[in-house]
């Protein structure tokens, strides 16, 4: 059967054919995956950003919430007293004042200056935080009478009591990342130097009070003059900017550094009001720089160029050092002096545009010298000095919180007296040029206290003082030689039923037999013997024999107790060789026995530090004085007399051509085997010094103390107000006229000399001169019993 085929509907056959649908252009589907891929990646940096921003912040808000700065321990020196009665001469005041930085300027409108007319002179002492309160500064009027103070009074003309200059800075403790600064408040710069503040946003950040802490119009400024002279002559960055490097970022130039600098720029407006940030920056930004310490800050830099604080500035000043804020090493005054000058003068031009000071002044400011100072003003020039102290805080202190907490010390250094000794240190050099040995071959330290009190007022470890190395003072073991006799005639004379000042000592050829070894043999230093020989002529003679055979007859037990409990090591077994010093002390040991023998056997451990206190000023630790009595000060005032005799008459009669001998000096000269150590240890009235000179090598030298030690002994306490000794008697003490060679009293019309006695002890026997007996004229030691007379 045939199909019949199918006919097309009606609609189908009306309906035109079907056209294919358009594929969109491939240029537009291209555009639209890249549209989306930039927008994806978009949002991946936006989120990275925004993570990188989130983590920017927290540094920012962690750094600021913390203590910005690791801060260094602040040194000082004790500040000068001055009050009626004290022994002060005008130009020993004034050098003082020289070392402070004051300025001489007979109106005394600025603190920090001083007025001087013949006996008389005018001060506007600075203000400062003392430990025991604060001092507001003040105008003192000074007078002077025959190098006495007669009067101190204020401006107005009321008396004060004592009043005090600010103490000399005289080192810094550092962190291990050797940057330091001095923290300014921008509220106190505000009111006492607003022209720096002023003058640093004129010249850094104009518009910084009003922008967010980015400025782009500034950036694409820099960019462009940047690209146009194919290098880098602006930088466009705010002080906000410069700040969040500083503190954050490295000086590396890159978009990434760039971009982070930015972005905590404006992470710190939004955080914290314009003047913390301002107050960041003037204690952040680098200034110079002092050897392998960074000079950070305006409070720094100031002392360092000027020696004074901000407040003291003169505009000129100011200008200098805004002006390296450009660029500090490349601006160094000490450096570049001319390249300095020149920028300085060019922020004083600006300073002048901007209405800060007339034409007029910069113009004659452009004129004026940098002024900086030749010496660096921040390295400590004391730094075996500064050694004791960092030892005795180590004591009580973390060494960390010694160097990151900003603690500020205040210790015994009195600047003269450390002035004086290492200026006296020069005498090593005579010393050597005469007995011609080549440059550099001897070596010595130093140290002088206070007398009662055990304060350190100077102390050298060599012969370079500002040398920051080995401390011979506090480290240098060396044997004391006859420095240890004084505590042998001590030990004998606190037994007065056994010896005084006239016992006759033996001075004959002497064997001593030690147990293992060969039987010794002392000799005296001349290779003499004087036979039979009183007492304190054997003191002040120095001699050998005698002493070896007091000290046996003593006891070695009894001498190693007594120079323990003045002040020396714990020796035992204490051998008969030591009686001549074989054993080894510092010159710091040294001067803590001389200290108590000085001080009429009350023991005060030396001391390096008053007080600390903490940055805000309140304080932690005191260091009072504390005093034992060790020795009877009947028996020492017999010893301190004898000792007089060695400066007198004795091995160390060289002194008087110095020292007056009305001052009555006191001491002993110190020399060991084969010269290999020389030393003078010797007291005023007022102070203790103790000198040693010797060689690091340990070699002989050929001096004795009294021509190497004594020298600069001498030469130290010459420029020093040496107060004379106090030689009143105690009540336990009786003076009696003595034939010294028949160990009997006379009376006072007979030839003799008058002697200190322990009362109840005095010689029993009683020899009228008109019946015979010895005369003075018989003695043949009669140049030094007529000291005794």
């Amino acid at each position: 059967m045939a199909q019949t085929p199918k006919t097309p509907s009606k609609s189908a056959a009306k309906s035109p054919r079907a056209k294919p649908k358009k594929s969109p252009p491939r240029s537009q589907g291209i555009g639209k995956l890249l549209l989306k891929g930039v927008l994806f990646f978009g949002l991946i940096g936006g989120v990275l950003i925004g993570i990188w921003a989130y983590f920017l912040n927290e540094r920012v808000v962690e750094r600021f919430s913390g203590t910005l700065w690791k801060l260094p321990a602040t040194v000082y020196a004790a500040p000068q007293e001055i009050y009626v009665g004290q022994h002060l001469t005008p130009n020993a005041l004034t050098s003082d004042l020289t070392a402070l930085h004051y300025r001489d300027r007979p109106d005394l409108i600025e603190t920090g200056t001083y007025a001087r007319t013949g006996n008389e002179i005018k001060i506007h002492r600075r203000a400062f935080d003392f430990p025991d309160g604060n001092e507001p500064d003040k105008q003192l009027r000074i007078v002077f009478v025959n190098d006495e103070v007669k009067a101190v009074t204020d401006a107005a003309g009321a008396d004060l009591g004592i009043s005090r200059l600010e103490p000399m800075m005289i080192g810094q403790l550092y962190p291990d990342i050797n940057e330091d600064r001095i923290l300014l408040n921008v509220e106190q710069v505000q009111k006492e130097a607003p022209l720096l503040i002023n003058t640093l946003i004129t010249v850094e950040d104009r518009d910084f009070y009003t922008h967010h802490g980015v400025v782009p119009s500034a950036i694409l400024r820099a960019l462009f003059v940047n690209i146009t002279s194919g290098h880098t002559v602006q930088g466009g960055s705010t002080i906000t900017q410069q700040l969040a490097k500083n503190l954050f970022l490295t000086p590396q130039r890159s978009l990434q550094r760039k971009a982070a600098e930015a972005i905590m720029a404006l992470e710190m407006e939004w955080h914290y009001p314009k003047d913390k940030i301002l107050e960041g920056y003037m204690n952040e930004v680098y200034l110079g720089q002092d050897g392998g310490k960074a000079i950070h800050g305006f409070g720094l830099a100031a002392r360092y160029y000027f020696g004074r604080p901000i407040d003291e500035l003169r505009p000129e000043e100011i200008a200098l050092l805004v002006g390296m804020v450009k660029g500090a090493s490349y601006y160094n005054p000490r450096h570049n002096p001319e390249r300095a000058k020149e920028r300085r003068d060019t922020v004083l031009d600006l300073m002048a545009n901007n209405g800060l000071i007339t034409p007029t002044e910069a113009g004659a400011l452009k004129q004026k010298p940098l002024g900086v100072l030749k010496e660096k003003g921040t390295t400590s020039p004391h730094p075996a000095f500064l050694d004791l102290v960092q030892r005795q805080l180590a004591q009580q202190y973390n060494p960390d919180d010694l160097k990151t907490k900003g603690l500020r010390i205040f210790t015994t250094m009195n600047p003269s007296v450390q002035a004086s000794l290492e200026q006296a240190v020069g005498v090593l050099s005579t010393i050597e040029k005469a007995r011609k040995y080549p440059v550099d071959t001897l070596q010595t330290a130093g140290i002088i206290t206070s007398i009662g009190t055990g304060e350190v007022q100077a102390l050298v470890g060599g012969r370079d003082p500002t040398f920051e190395g080995y401390n011979r003072a506090l480290d240098a073991q060396r044997q004391i030689g006859s420095l240890i006799k004084p505590s042998i005639y001590l030990a004998a004379l606190s037994d007065p039923a056994k010896y005084s000042l006239i016992t006759p000592l033996d001075d004959s050829p002497l064997t001593v037999d030690q147990p293992g070894s060969k039987p010794w043999n002392p000799e005296n230093y001349d290779r003499k013997f004087l036979g039979p020989t009183p007492l304190y002529v054997d003191l002040a003679q120095s001699r050998n024999v005698p002493s070896i055979r007091l000290g046996l007859d003593v006891g070695l037990n009894n001498v190693a107790d007594m120079l323990h409990k003045l002040g020396g090591p714990a020796i035992k077994p204490f051998f008969p060789s030591m009686l001549l010093g074989s054993m080894t002390m510092t010159p710091f040991n040294v001067a803590q026995i001389y200290q108590t023998l000085s001080s009429d056997g009350f023991y005060s451990p030396l001391r390096a530090i008053r007080s600390v206190v903490d940055a805000s000023g309140k304080p932690l630790t005191r260091y009072p004085l504390t005093v034992t009595q060790v020795a009877d000060p009947n028996a020492l005032y017999l010893l301190q007399y004898a000792m007089q005799g060695v400066v007198n008459n004795g091995t160390a009669a060289s002194l008087n051509k110095t020292i007056p001998p009305s001052v009555g000096v006191a001491g002993k000269t110190g020399t060991t085997n084969d010269s290999r150590d020389a030393w003078f240890a010797g007291f005023t009235g007022n102070r203790v010094g103790v000198v040693w000179v010797g060689r690091d090598d340990n070699k002989p030298t050929s001096l004795t103390g009294a021509s190497g030690a004594l020298p600069i002994w001498a030469a130290a306490f010459k420029n020093l107000y040496n107060k004379p000794r106090d030689m009143t008697p105690p009540k336990g003490i009786n003076f009696v006229n003595v034939d010294v060679a028949q160990q009997a009293r006379v009376p006072a019309t007979c030839p003799g000399v008058l002697m200190p006695f322990i009362s109840g002890f005095e010689p029993k026997t009683v020899q009228d001169c008109q019946t015979g007996g010895s005369t003075p004229s018989d003695n043949p030691l009669n140049p030094l019993l007529n000291f005794f007379r």
